[in-house]
């Protein structure tokens, strides 16, 4: 039986000239990574609204610069831990059509676990393997160096990530610490109303897509999505906020179900079809 998760009403006068706006401004912060990689984190922030907001008019991601955005905003996730992990001098990265020569970084504020995670979740929505597999050779104590402030969990959390992508074993023990870390008791950071419907549903989808409990999984699924409107629309700020028209993380998740040939049980706005089924996949050159 197919469950239907509505998107809740987002205020937006001029959509269409709104998402010319974000664009222009992704272009000019993927350009200035060129001089300065300590810009990612405006550049990743810029290109990831925009692809959340292109999916306001484009709800099922059909059309060809919703994709484009997507992309971008995964080529810059890869490109910040390319940068800040980097041997030599420079990095080159494909980004917006472009091959691009960026400064490297080092640890910096933007390579922080937050941003690995959001990488990561858009490499696999683009069924980018291959920045599947340099992401999680990003070495944990990198992203501690960063300085951003995260509850512990989530390093628990990236570690099980990494060792399921590159088979290092002991996935479900390292789940077991992140998803013990959730607990109201542990995690101090994320408040208990973030933990509950937005950071801690990822952890059970996943526990769920290891177990191939294709009916467990879309249950849960379900109940994330709930968990992420609920949560989008606590109060005004929170719905007029881009970054709830969609949810990330289970939408990652509901991509790795259908690679698996999971039955899809789940139609909802903030999981775009043609993102969930990778409609657009090989059209754009990366």
């Amino acid at each position: 039986m197919t469950v239907i998760v509505t998107r809740h009403d987002f205020s937006a006068d001029d959509a269409e000239g709104w998402c010319e706006l974000l664009h222009d401004g992704a272009v000019e912060a993927i350009d200035e990574l060129d001089a300065d990689s300590r810009n990612f984190d405006h550049a990743f922030l810029m290109t990831l609204t925009e692809a959340e907001a292109r999916c306001l008019r484009d709800p099922l991601a059909e059309y060809a610069p919703t994709w484009r955005a997507w992309v971008a905003a995964m080529q810059v996730g890869s490109a910040l831990f390319a940068s800040a992990t980097a041997s030599d001098a420079r990095v080159e990265a494909r980004i917006a059509g472009k091959l691009r020569s960026i400064p490297a970084s080092g640890p910096q504020y933007s390579a922080n676990a937050g941003n690995w995670l959001k990488a990561f979740w858009l490499a696999v929505i683009c069924r980018e393997q291959d920045r599947m597999t340099q992401l999680c050779a990003v070495p944990i104590s990198l992203l501690r160096e960063s300085g951003a402030e995260y509850d512990e969990y989530i390093y628990d959390w990236i570690d099980a990530l990494q060792s399921y992508w590159l088979n290092r074993g002991n996935v479900s023990e390292k789940l077991v610490a992140a998803v013990d870390g959730t607990k109201p008791e542990t995690a101090v950071i994320a408040s208990p109303e973030l933990m509950l419907k937005i950071l801690h549903p990822p952890l059970e989808l996943f526990y769920r897509y290891l177990r191939q409990d294709s009916e467990q999984f879309n249950s849960t699924l379900a109940d994330a999505v709930r968990r992420h409107k609920e949560y989008w629309t606590a109060d005004e700020d929170r719905a007029s906020s881009s970054e709830g028209l969609l949810a990330l993380a289970p939408l990652a998740m509901a991509c790795l179900g259908h690679d698996a040939d999971f039955p899809a049980e789940v139609r909802s706005d903030y999981l775009p079809q043609a993102l969930v089924e990778g409609a657009w996949i090989g059209e754009i050159e990366y």
